[in-house]
């Protein structure tokens, strides 16, 4: 089984998103989405390159990949992968995970 590990910040993420779906469309909906949102961590544990740079948003060394209405931030170098951040694209991405340089 290919491995990834969720940042501090992501867990905190995936929370927040599980919060937000219970009260807006309840349980079902929240597990629904997280189901989806884990299946994409583990596609992109197997395919690291799936991602795509978003060199206008950061210099930083991640991937992103999009998963409904929320962006995963992703390391595709270390191993196991390091899922940065879950986030809803609609948020200031630049504020979230650092100006561009």
């Amino acid at each position: 089984m290919t491995r990834y590990l969720l940042s501090p910040e992501a867990k905190e993420d995936l929370r927040d998103i599980r919060g937000y779906l219970v009260s807006q469309g309840g349980k079902r909906l929240a597990r629904y989405v997280l189901q989806e949102i884990t299946s994409a961590f583990r596609l992109l544990a197997s395919h690291p390159e799936a991602g795509h740079l978003r060199q206008d948003l950061t210099t930083l060394p991640v991937k992103f990949w999009s998963v409904f209405s929320y962006l995963i931030v992703y390391d595709p170098v270390t191993r196991p992968i390091a899922i940065v951040r879950v986030f809803d694209a609609r948020r200031d991405v630049q504020a979230i995970i650092g100006r561009k340089r």
